[in-house]
């Protein structure tokens, strides 16, 4: 009964092994990704956190920056990928108030600015 255990013991210290080094295989893979210029489809769907279908429906719909040099395959720079993630910025609530208070200060009443 104690060698049940004990092998037991092993083949689960083995698949957290091997667990282990898939999720470091999958770091290595994501900071490779990250050094390379031009993406694929798939490349392109990791690093910005989309499905692959759904990145697709985006250049479909041409709401996505991608180049087709073949007709068929996408790929997508990198960088405009990140411009595209950056979009539409939210103006911090420190921003508003500094823009109503300039807005105050140069439109008092009874001043005229010319």
């Amino acid at each position: 009964m104690h060698g049940f255990f004990v092998t037991n013991i092993a083949k689960i210290t083995n698949i957290m092994n091997l667990k282990e080094l898939e999720i470091r295989l999958i770091r290595i893979e994501s900071l490779l990704t990250c050094q390379k210029m031009i993406l694929n489809l798939k490349e392109a769907a990791f690093y910005i956190g989309l499905s692959q279908s759904y990145l697709y429906k985006l250049t479909s719909s041409r709401r996505i920056p991608c180049y087709k040099p073949l007709g068929k395959f996408l790929y997508f720079k990198k960088d405009e990928l990140d411009n595209w993630l950056l979009r539409n910025r939210n103006v911090t609530k420190k921003e508003i108030e500094k823009t109503a208070l300039s807005y105050v200060t140069l439109n008092k009443k009874g001043e005229t600015h010319e």
